[in-house]
């Protein structure tokens, strides 16, 4: 069913969620990932490599890789190879875009992609959360390049034992990350990385958001404290859907400014922030957010 979208809708639409609504620097040209899955990164339709020139946008490069449908003015993406967004029982569902795993402030159409962008359009239920403004999906994104063509530096905030956090911190150089940029807290143009179990962590920051639910985490999991840690994994529509207690951990990134998102690694308890650690690289890739336990790694929202 396509649903009529108002003149507000749209606006909210591009301003929250850059969902196809159509700036960059760094090196121009070269080739971009373009990744195109379904259901919050659950079903794969493509992933593959696209040349790109000076003066391709995101757009252009969904445009040659997919048949796509677009509505006012060619200003958002209404449909991708035959699905289109719509309403259904009270429920939304869009395509969103995402560049280096952070949301994008412009639409595709606007959005110029620079060398070694990874493209990620995801079709997915709104309803509960309009904005989920960084994934962790799009690894080693933004730890190599960056957005928007500048690159960060990233903080490594170790609130546990130093050989866990060496492993974090190996895990993130390998993926290219620049660990000898500034370092303080939040420093402007810097990712921080929070490394430690969750009654360490819970007092950071933008950590605390993960006790709020995915309307203002972004995140499809909570985790209680200040006493024995209990993850809640939800689905997409917010509900609970299962909850981990000893050796459960979780990789998120929460981003509720402008800036460089914050990622945060933790664990119920000291086991499940070394499970959660050992997931940093490719279990990560079309990931929202990504959890663990005894038996293995879990998507979030939960399917």
């Amino acid at each position: 069913m396509t649903r009529a979208l108002g003149t507000a809708a749209v606006a909210a639409l591009c301003a929250l969620a850059a969902a196809g609504c159509g700036l960059g620097g760094g090196k121009r040209g070269g080739d971009v990932e373009l990744t195109i899955t379904r259901y919050y990164g659950t079903e794969l339709v493509v992933r593959e490599d696209e040349p790109v020139s000076e003066s391709d946008t995101v757009m252009r490069v969904l445009d040659r890789a997919a048949a796509v449908e677009t509505r006012y003015g060619g200003g958002f993406v209404q449909s991708i190879d035959g699905l289109a967004g719509g309403q259904s029982a009270g429920r939304r569902s869009d395509w969103f875009f995402y560049v280096n795993g952070i949301e994008s402030p412009v639409g595709a159409a606007e959005f110029e992609v620079t060398d070694g962008d990874r493209v990620w359009w995801d079709y997915r239920d709104w309803t509960s959360a309009m904005r989920v403004p960084a994934v962790v999906g799009s690894w080693p994104e933004p730890f190599a390049h960056g957005f928007r063509g500048e690159r960060y530096a990233t903080e490594v905030r170790c609130l546990t034992a130093t050989a866990v956090c060496d492993l974090a911190r190996d895990r993130l150089a390998d993926a290219g990350a620049d660990l000898n940029g500034p370092e303080g807290k939040g420093a402007e143009g810097t990712i921080v990385v929070l490394v430690g179990p969750w009654n360490k962590v819970r007092g950071q920051g933008e950590a605390r958001l993960l006790e709020r639910g995915p309307e203002q985490s972004g995140v499809f999991a909570t985790l209680s404290g200040p006493g024995p840690a209990i993850l809640t994994l939800l689905n997409a529509r917010a509900e609970p859907a299962g909850s981990l207690g000893r050796g459960a951990g979780l990789i998120a990134a929460l981003r509720p400014g402008e800036g460089p998102p914050t990622w945060v690694v933790t664990g119920v308890d000291a086991e499940g922030l070394k499970e959660a650690v050992e997931l940093i690289g490719d279990p990560l890739r079309d990931r929202y957010a990504l959890a663990v336990d005894e038996t293995g790694p879990i998507g979030v929202p939960v399917p």
